[in-house]
């Protein structure tokens, strides 16, 4: 059994996910077991294009909000919270602070996308 070199760890959006799963569609024809029940839960769950999802994406970066990385960028765009509660909810997982100001303008730019 050959050793599998892991080169780079990041985050993905379920979006991205369904994106890199099309091109392995694309390329080997089908799917096997687990990636076709994988692209089936993606059809119900992912709610935005790509387009739309990439430009959320801009937007929630070009808001310059201190502590907000990309792993916390790509929950929001997978989840689109769009009151407090919610977003609380999507954020417990992290320690990172947020402010009213910066939590409202996060809010208010996934209200657009939704």
């Amino acid at each position: 059994m050959s050793k599998v070199e892991i080169l780079e760890e990041s985050s993905l959006s379920l979006g991205e996910v369904k994106s890199l799963l099309s091109k392995i569609k694309k390329r080997d024809g089908e799917l096997n077991f687990r990636a076709s029940r994988l692209e089936d839960f993606l059809k119900v769950f992912v709610k935005l294009s790509k387009k739309d999802e990439d430009a959320l994406r801009k937007e929630l970066e070009g808001l310059n909000v201190p502590r907000l990385k990309k792993e916390h960028i790509d929950v929001l765009v997978t989840f689109l919270p769009t009151d407090l509660e919610d977003f609380k909810v999507v954020m417990q997982q992290f320690s990172i602070t947020i402010n009213k100001e910066n939590r409202d303008k996060i809010l208010d730019t996934i209200k657009k996308y939704k």
